[in-house]
């Protein structure tokens, strides 16, 4: 991949991994775009960085998505990279919790729904380019789940799933990436007390394997965990479970 020169689109992008990756990619010569649902945020980062274009948009919502697409489609045609980055993440026990039915439709339109249907609407746009690419943000988790995050797991691995089978279909039309996390430093983690990476180190990773055509792209101590899941997948499955 080349990765100067680009115009992309990062959902997601008003802080945490995204934003990390939407500075990286300013600073590296391209033209960055994040969404985000919260305008307050967006604003105050479009003071801070001017170079960048914010949007508001809620992945929850069909027509703000479609209100998204219709936005690239005609105001930045030349866009050439979908970063699929904008997940949320809630950590609860089903039988203590009967009630969930918030959380499970904010966690799939958010973490599958959205990914799929701005892939969908954005293939038109993102094959008439030159370096075109779909980068999907997963987790560990979709490999090895844990027992507080139900659903997270659940949408994470549909996501790795569909990722598989869009490169399968895209092949010889354009790249498909998956970016893997290990834990990060973010709001959505603040809570684990595990050992994290900041985003500037998931970004560093992250750009060498984007410019190596790594379609998988392990973080961290995912490459271990993986290692783990194929030799001894119930020494992995016991480890994680409680994370």
């Amino acid at each position: 991949m080349k990765l100067t020169g680009n115009k992309i689109l990062i959902t997601g992008g008003s802080r945490g991994i995204g934003l990390a990756m939407a500075e990286r990619f300013l600073q590296m010569g391209n033209q960055v775009i994040v969404t985000g649902r919260n305008a307050f945020a967006l604003n105050s980062l479009a003071k801070q960085l001017p170079a960048l274009e914010v949007y508001l948009c809620d992945l929850t919502k069909t027509d703000d998505i479609q209100a998204l697409i219709r936005h690239i489609q005609h105001q930045h045609s030349d866009l050439n990279i979908l970063i699929n980055n904008a997940g949320v993440q809630f950590n609860y026990h089903i039988p203590e919790q009967p009630n969930v039915t918030h959380w499970v439709y904010e966690e799939m339109e958010t973490n599958l729904i959205a990914p799929i249907l701005l892939t969908n609407g954005l293939l038109p746009v993102l094959e008439r380019n030159p370096n075109c690419a779909i980068v999907n943000v997963t987790s560990a988790l979709a490999f090895v789940p844990k027992q507080s995050a139900p659903i997270y797991a659940v949408t994470k691995s549909g996501l790795h799933t569909y990722t598989q089978v869009l490169r399968y279909q895209l092949e010889d039309r354009m790249k498909v990436f998956e970016l893997i996390p290990s834990l990060v430093d973010t709001a959505m983690t603040e809570d684990n007390e595990g050992m994290k990476i900041s985003p500037e180190t998931l970004v560093d990773e992250f750009m060498r394997g984007l410019k190596k055509d790594m379609y998988e792209i392990n973080i961290g101590k995912v490459k271990l965990l993986r290692l783990l899941h194929r030799l001894a997948p119930t020494v992995a499955l016991r480890m994680m479970r409680f994370k």
